[in-house]
């Protein structure tokens, strides 16, 4: 253990000496107003979707496509980096038996199983946010400051990166003391019960991470702006949604990004809107994406979530009964891990887990965009304003690529891509012109 701070303090030293390489970039925004119909979107006798999909397109400027796609497909090697730089600390911990190191001193403090687990964790967590800090301050700091994306200075950064890690050492604690408890008490059938506390863990994070967790990174009040919240509430009682508030969180603190989400499961959800949205958004932009994310409500997407990670947990701890066992036979004395049940173990979890999960890549993104296009006609149809939707994919563009190939979308893409999004809009607007057409002596709505 006392060779952590000797073999890492140069690679920390590197990334603190970095802070000044990251200065903040505006994003490109467009160069004319994006709330301003095109002439080829405008209904008429002769609309094609096609051709006010391309005149939406046309709005975002080459430079900022150019600097949304050089980020975006930056992303693509993230993922692979990701798991690579997870997959090296977890072979770390293990070859050099630095788990089982842990292991031991958690045993020398304590003879309680409970208590060993927990302090296994604490060890753990830290050991591997060290070995992972320069990675994460490149990924989530730098790259962000150099894309304009990011708002934060060091020191706010660092402070969210601090909560988010006693975040982990209590949810996590819990988490490896409750599953190494069944691992231990039940030999055979520990893979089957690991499944169902993990999906009762997962639906009571899902739960109370709106009301107890979120508020600890970002102020999240009502929303009481009438002229917001009236179109807002009227679309959700017009949808069975029998919420009375919105609320708004202060994400520009952190991010120029512009959200808004459904949060929470039963009695705890709520609908979101970040400060950039309202800020920068059109009233008809707003409606749009509450349309959205009513979908993800109305449609039930929570449950049926639940639902397929039911069939993910069950699949994925059935895997690592019979990888853990294959693994432990060739190479536990070498690793000093005793058994399954033995907490040192944690990082081969962490390793068959994540090669899992980087192989499921695309069928992961194919189910979340999957519920991301039923969320989008659903939205269409609630809030009935196209052109705010075509003016959020837009707003994406900032930090997504809008027109991927196929094979591209469905590897990488958990959202449809802006092309489509605005396309699927289009379409949408063709078959209801009538909606958007002027009457002798009427301004248009839009």
């Amino acid at each position: 253990m006392h060779k952590f701070p000797r073999v890492f303090a140069p690679l920390i030293f590197i990334a603190v000496l970095a802070i000044g390489a990251a200065h903040a970039q505006p994003a490109i925004q467009p160069t004319v107003d994006i709330t301003q119909i095109p002439p080829a979107a405008q209904p008429s006798a002769n609309f094609s979707a096609d051709a006010a999909t391309e005149a939406y397109m046309a709005m975002i400027p080459p430079a900022a496509s150019a600097r949304s796609n050089a980020y975006f497909e930056g992303g693509y090697w993230l993922v692979l980096w990701d798991f690579v730089i997870a997959s090296a600390i977890s072979l770390l911990l293990l070859n050099l038996r630095w788990s089982a190191r842990m292991r031991n001193l958690a045993q020398r403090i304590t003879r309680f199983l409970w208590l060993q687990r927990a302090l296994y964790w604490m060890q753990f967590l830290l050991v591997t946010t060290l070995l992972g800090f320069p990675w994460e301050y490149y990924e989530n700091f730098v790259r962000e400051h150099k894309y304009g994306l990011a708002t934060q200075t060091f020191g706010p950064w660092m402070g969210d990166e601090v909560k988010s890690l006693l975040v982990n050492l209590v949810a996590g604690g819990i988490a490896v003391m409750v599953l190494f408890a069944i691992v231990r008490r039940l030999p055979r059938t520990w893979w089957i019960w690991g499944s169902v506390a993990t999906l009762a863990l997962m639906v009571a994070a899902i739960s109370i991470a709106p009301v107890y967790v979120q508020p600890i990174f970002n102020k999240v009040t009502r929303l009481n702006d009438p002229k917001i919240t009236g179109p807002i509430l009227s679309m959700a009682h017009a949808n069975g949604i029998s919420t009375n508030d919105v609320y708004e969180i202060d994400a520009s603190r952190q991010t120029t990004r512009m959200s808004a989400n459904v949060s929470g499961f039963a009695n705890t959800m709520r609908i979101t809107l970040n400060d950039n949205l309202l800020r920068r958004g059109s009233p008809e932009e707003i409606q749009a994406v509450m349309g959205h994310e009513m979908g993800h409500y109305v449609l039930n997407h929570i449950p049926k979530t639940i639902v397929f990670l039911i069939i993910v947990v069950v699949g994925s701890f059935a895997y690592l009964r019979w990888a853990l066992g294959w693994a432990l036979a060739r190479w536990g004395e070498r690793w000093q891990i005793r058994e399954i049940s033995d907490p040192a173990i944690l990082p081969l979890v962490m390793l068959l887990t994540g090669i899992l999960f980087f192989v499921l890549t695309p069928i992961m993104n194919t189910q979340t965009r999957t519920q991301e296009k039923e969320a989008d006609m659903f939205g269409l149809n609630a809030a009935r304003q196209p052109d705010g939707f075509a003016q959020a994919a837009i707003h994406l563009s900032e930090y997504r690529k809008m027109r991927p190939g196929k094979l591209e979308e469905w590897i990488f893409y958990d959202h449809p891509s802006g092309y489509n999004r605005i396309h699927s809009a289009m379409v949408w607007k063709g078959e209801n012109l009538q909606l958007f057409e002027k009457t002798p002596g009427q301004p248009d709505s839009h």
